[in-house]
């Protein structure tokens, strides 16, 4: 960089970029990553463009201070600079906030080879403490710092060191620049039908273009996408060129690793939020480097420093957890978009039920489509039947229908295993007193607290908040009152052992599958045929392949039409379609009901008779009389403080002062429908704008000229998902 200044994006959000002076022998560029003086601290950032990137700040050159080191790792690109100019333009974020997203923990920045980590030796301490049995028996066969060991163990670190004093925890010198395995594109390649080669053929001709192109690959599930990208990736790691792969969530990470495994000979580089810090230097050294070929993460793998990107893949890209609701509120898959433009690579969106948003890009001839049309080899669609519960209802106080108790009755006697599903974590979302009425509310949240059998608990589902269920009611003490109302997996957990004694039964929620160790259990257990009836979430209705699973049964399929979600239809008939997708993929034939209080919604008629198509028709149709996304723009602006009234008076300044704009209308504000989440109050305001009016720069405009005490937060979220 030429001169002796540099303008550097220090690591912190209340801040703009800064100038700084580089010292005689000291050489950067755009990009480089450096450690920076602040007051008496020192703080990581990045040197950008000054041009690209204004400072208020500009002093004279004999004020500035000296950089005090660079960091010996490659530069961010300027593809990667680009991108986070774009994400922190489009969601209204601080730049720093969004770079921060593309650098590691601190610990991937030095240059240690090797780091010491622990593990139990198996030798129990004649000292036992509760404290030290709780440790030994949370962390089993895991290995971490000491800081990580005392995280999983929910003890302090003085407990973890007296256990490595007592000989029950001993340390391992652990190698952290080990290269990964690559993989072998050639290792296990698959037999593909006529139509799944012409996809994969299409895929492959974009990887060798080296050029931006989107394509949604649309195909019902079992239909083979996943071998069909590999082919993609296979042409990809050909070239040396890597090759990202996203996925919602952390525990889909396990069924997709164990496809990888068996076609390329070896696991691809994994990157989320479970990994230890020493896992996770080591993956962002050789992802910065280039080495790693293949790397399959949740939304944060998107802000890697990709050394020589070839293809993004977005899985199941129609998932709305793709959308981050804190911090910087961007959804992936729009921002995986951006990254193949910025870096020239192909992205492939795939996905059985593609958004709304995807289809009109396509519609416009800004996407591509390749399209699989049927389920591969013998597997065929299921066949869907709706229960009205108004003419078929469960027996008084309990959920399952009879026809589908028969259906359950006659599947568990073939031998083949059903799935039971409903969107509701826990024993029960309601608990009141029978006595006098009360209901259990979280104390820092308007919502119900929800009842946790299992563990007996109730807890907050939005703040984490969580109490021992309590013997007698807290306002008429009366005793054993406490009912619960309507169902969670738990209940329906305890209905089917009701039912079926015999049959060996498992709840799939994020309460039961926090990792991917716990996911790849479920799988072995399920292939084992160690469980005849799944009983879970949205969560199993992720990716999962199971052969012998013939039978779905949806609890409640009005759940999710109800509150203000703009895409309430859209998202339930996803998530149904998704579900009756894990049955009969293998060579039996699957069968699913649908229970609904309205079997003649537009959403049920369309789920039974697996028109997929007209049912997009007329949501896009409804969505363009409203202008709503993808043909109108929404933004949400959330003012939310610990002070009620410092909240509302702020909410009611954003509300006065907002600007007059052809072709934009303001909404609000008003009690959010959580109006307090976390201890804090919050509004809501809503702005719908047409689709070609830049509603970014006249929210920058409208929020820029005005002031707010620091114990008011206002945020901006730009497209937004979540309307609570």
């Amino acid at each position: 960089m030429p001169g002796t200044r540099a303008r550097v994006l220090v690591m912190n959000s209340a801040l703009g970029p800064l100038d700084y002076r580089v010292p005689q022998g000291m050489a950067v560029e755009p990009g480089s990553l450096v450690v920076a003086p602040l007051g008496p601290r020192q703080l990581l950032g990045v040197v950008w463009e000054p041009e690209r990137m204004p400072s208020d700040a500009e002093v004279g050159d004999n004020r500035l201070r000296n950089l005090m080191g660079v960091i010996d790792v490659p530069p961010l690109t300027a593809p990667m600079r680009r991108l986070i100019e774009w994400t922190a333009d489009y969601y209204l974020a601080p730049p720093a906030a969004v770079a921060r997203m593309a650098l590691p923990s601190s610990s991937a920045l030095e240059g240690a080879r090797t780091v010491t980590e622990y593990r139990a030796t198996g030798h129990v301490p004649e000292r036992l403490t509760t404290q030290r049995e709780q440790a030994l028996e949370r962390i089993g066969d895991r290995q971490g710092l000491v800081r990580e060991l005392a995280t999983i163990a929910d003890v302090s670190d003085g407990v973890i060191r007296g256990l490595v004093k007592a000989g029950a925890i001993e340390p391992v010198e652990v190698d952290i620049d080990s290269p990964f395995p690559l993989p072998d594109p050639d290792h296990a390649v698959p037999v593909l039908s006529d139509e799944q080669q012409g996809a994969a053929d299409d895929l492959v001709a974009d990887v060798h273009a080296h050029a931006f192109r989107p394509t949604l690959l649309d195909g019902v599930t079992g239909s083979g996408k996943t071998e069909v990208y590999f082919e993609a990736i296979a042409a990809a790691i050909r070239q040396g060129r890597q090759t990202l792969v996203l996925l919602p969530e952390i525990a889909l990470t396990e069924p997709f690793l164990q496809r990888f495994t068996a076609r390329f000979g070896c696991e691809p580089v994994a990157w989320h939020s479970g990994l230890r810090s020493s896992q996770r230097r080591r993956a962002w050294r050789a992802i910065a480097t280039g080495q790693a070929l293949v790397t399959v993460g949740a939304r944060s793998a998107l802000f890697l420093p990709y050394a020589n990107l070839g293809l993004i893949v977005v899985d199941e890209a129609h998932e709305t957890s793709f959308k981050q609701e804190e911090g910087v509120h961007y959804h992936a898959r729009d921002v995986a978009v951006m990254r193949g433009k910025f870096e020239g690579v192909p992205v492939v969106l795939a996905s059985a039920t593609p958004a709304i948003e995807t289809r009109q890009q396509v519609e416009i001839g800004n996407y591509a489509e390749v399209k699989l049309p049927g389920r591969y080899g013998a597997a065929e669609m299921p066949t869907i039947d709706a229960i009205d519960l108004l003419k078929e209802p469960p027996e008084r106080g309990r959920w399952i229908a009879p026809r589908l108790v028969t259906a359950i009755d006659e599947t568990l006697a073939r031998g083949e295993q059903a799935l039971l599903f409903l969107n509701r974590r826990g024993y029960a979302p309601l608990t009141l007193c029978r006595a006098c009425g009360h209901r259990f509310q979280c104390p820092n949240c308007t919502a119900w607290m929800v009842e946790h059998r299992l563990v007996r608990r109730l807890s907050c589902h939005h703040c984490g908040h969580v109490m021992p269920t309590p013997r007698e009611c807290p306002e008429c003490h009366a005793e054993d009152s406490l009912v619960a109302c309507g169902p969670g997996v738990e209940r329906i957990a305890d209905e089917a052992a009701l039912l079926w004694p015999e049959a060996k039964i498992a709840i799939v929620t994020s309460d039961t599958i926090w990792s991917p160790a716990k996911a790849a259990e479920f799988v072995n257990r399920m292939e084992a045929g160690e469980i005849d009836i799944v009983v879970g979430t949205q969560l199993v209705t992720k990716g999962y392949h199971f052969p012998n699973l013939t039978l779905v049964g949806v609890i409640d399929a009005d759940l999710g039409l109800g509150g203000g979600d703009l895409r309430a239809s859209e998202r339930t008939f996803q998530q149904i379609m998704q579900v009756a997708g894990r049955a009969g993929r293998g060579e039996k034939p699957g069968h699913v009901y649908i229970q609904t209080h309205d079997p003649s919604a537009p959403v049920m008629a369309a789920l039974v008779s697996g028109d997929a198509d007209a049912f997009t028709a007329a949501e896009t149709e409804a969505r363009r009389e409203a202008g709503a996304p993808p043909f109108g723009r929404y933004a949400a602006i959330v003012v939310s403080s610990e002070d009620q009234s410092a909240a509302h008076e702020i909410a009611q300044l954003v509300g006065r002062t907002a600007p007059r704009v052809d072709g934009m209308e303001v909404y609000g504000p008003a009690p959010a429908p959580l109006a307090m989440l976390r201890g804090r109050h919050r509004y809501r305001l809503l702005v719908h704008a047409r689709r070609a009016l830049d509603v970014q720069d006249a929210i920058r405009d409208w929020l820029g000229k005005l002031d707010w005490p620091a114990k008011v937060r206002v945020v901006v979220d730009i497209d937004p998902y979540s309307f609570v």
